[in-house]
């Protein structure tokens, strides 16, 4: 019998995959997290305590392999799109998402938004998530993975490589907003104050009244037409 030989980096990458998903290792609270009122979102299973902006018919978003999963459009014929957004409503919070974005990809996190205009992100903020090094157009610093999208960069977020999982935490406190990615701080900024205001009025916000105005809203996974991957996705209330 002829002997196979697998090189070792193949079969790094095999054991790698395999172990990439197990039933039981994500989406779920470790004994510090539940001391600390950490609850689940996602129970890595089914869309419970989810459904889709303004309730449109959707059928881009899924469970796979304990992710949420947001379908890419490139080779999709069905118009049937929108927003993944939680049922219940949070005002001051620290929450944490893992996440991957596909080559090219394009989608964010919104927070503090209602369902009174044609999309969450003209009411609330939005972490963005992009792929900053390979997205075929030129990003602007607000543009950019981590910024609070079209109000405060973060020009000192680093993104694992596409096909990775990275993580991310926004804290809202009384108006009081950081984002952090993968364990440091990018933005750290203040709702409502002459300065905030001046932003929104001065920027992409001219023209959209209600953005910013929510102080207690739904949090969103944006469908952008991507793929992308969520899971460990926790909240506790601050």
């Amino acid at each position: 019998m002829k002997r196979i030989i697998i090189p070792l980096a193949l079969l790094v990458l095999v054991i790698s995959a395999a172990f990439a998903y197990k039933e039981g290792t994500v989406n779920v609270l470790t004994p510090a997290e539940k001391k600390q009122g950490y609850k689940l979102l996602f129970d890595g299973k089914s869309l419970n305590g989810w459904r889709t902006y303004q309730n449109k018919k959707s059928d881009s978003w899924s469970v796979n392999k304990g992710t949420l999963y947001c379908k890419g459009s490139a080779n999709d014929k069905s118009d049937l799109r929108a927003d993944l957004i939680t049922k219940d409503q949070f005002d001051n919070f620290e929450l944490s998402v893992d996440w991957i974005i596909s080559r090219e990809g394009n989608s964010g996190i919104i927070y503090l938004f209602n369902e009174t205009e044609k999309a969450a992100y003209l009411t609330g903020p939005e972490y963005q998530i992009i792929d900053d090094k390979g997205f075929p157009q030129k990003l602007e610093d607000w543009q950019k993975t981590g910024a609070n999208y079209a109000m405060d960069p973060a020009p000192t977020a680093v993104t694992k490589p596409v096909g990775q999982w990275n993580n991310t935490k926004i804290v809202v406190n009384k108006g009081h907003v950081e984002h952090w990615l993968n364990g440091k701080k990018i933005v750290d900024t203040q709702m409502w104050t002459p300065e905030w205001q001046k932003k929104k009025t001065e920027g992409k916000w001219k023209d959209a009244p209600n953005y910013g105005t929510v102080k207690k809203g739904h949090i969103g996974l944006q469908d952008h037409g991507s793929e992308a991957w969520f899971r460990n996705i926790k909240i506790r209330t601050l």
